[in-house]
């Protein structure tokens, strides 16, 4: 490949913003030329560098978006810890396809059972697979909403919950604010009735379905939120200790067993 045209081709990259492959285009040319890889190969290699850079961005995008203050991922689980959960439905979750069927998941249990955990790494797993996706805890969201009844944009604060093809609204039932006035229900049925059947919706809470009701301040309307909620939904209720707990006691033990400081 003689200079002027090497030099040509770098210039289209930088005019077309494809930095990585320009990065790595004397690599690239170095390596397939001692190694004798046809032209299309080179070429593809470096198709493949810049797309999978572009995917990264926006991946990171998609994290952003989200709003999840934390990555926590299957991996870092511990099944064995609780073993009322069955490792196997969670995995198969994990490939997404209740994403693609719009279908719901709620994860039920006392606090510290691992019910935001896995919520949590399900969403940032949505987002790895570029779906648009939001966390939002229950109580932020009624703060938010019940601030666009007092300055007229509700309706713009809803899209911000009724667009993502995921939306994760976690803790439900874990702040008294929810039960403080009856309409919080009625804004909650907003969201509720605007994903059903339409978008996938991941919810986790430590209260039963019976009390929900009482949580947000309308029996009647709550009822009919709950039978959109499980409708077609999975439902798993993690039964078992807290891990919080577990991990405190652990810790508690180590201080102990550590010998004292000796005095200089």
């Amino acid at each position: 490949m003689t200079n002027n045209v090497f030099a040509n081709i770098r210039k289209h990259l930088q005019t077309l913003k494809l930095h990585q492959m320009e990065k790595a285009l004397d690599t690239e040319l170095s390596n397939g030329e001692k190694e004798k890889r046809p032209t299309a190969e080179i070429f593809e290699r470096l198709l493949s560098i810049e797309t999978g850079a572009l995917t990264e961005k926006r991946i990171e995008r998609r994290i952003r978006e989200s709003k999840l203050a934390e990555r926590k991922l299957l991996s870092d689980f511990d099944f064995k810890f609780q073993p009322s959960i069955d490792q196997r439905q969670i995995m198969e979750l994990s490939t997404l396809g209740f994403i693609e069927r719009k279908q719901w998941l709620i994860l039920g249990g006392s606090s510290g059972t691992g019910k935001s955990h896995i919520a949590k790494a399900l969403l940032l797993q949505g987002c790895q697979q570029l779906y648009r996706c939001r966390y939002v805890t229950a109580t932020h969201m009624l703060r938010d909403l019940l601030s666009g009844l007092a300055d007229n944009s509700l309706d713009q604060k809803l899209k911000a919950y009724l667009r993502p093809e995921v939306l994760l609204i976690d803790e439900i039932g874990f702040d008294r604010l929810e039960q403080e006035l009856s309409r919080n229900a009625s804004l909650f049925f907003k969201v509720i009735e605007g994903r059903y059947c339409k978008q996938s919706t991941i919810l986790t809470t430590n209260i039963d379905f019976r009390m929900l009701g009482e949580y947000l301040g309308d029996p009647v309307v709550t009822a009919a939120i709950v039978d959109r909620m499980v409708h077609h939904a999975v439902i798993i209720t993690i039964e078992g200790p807290s891990y919080r707990m577990h991990e405190s006691k652990q810790l508690n033990r180590t201080s102990k067993k550590r010998p004292p400081s000796e005095e200089a």
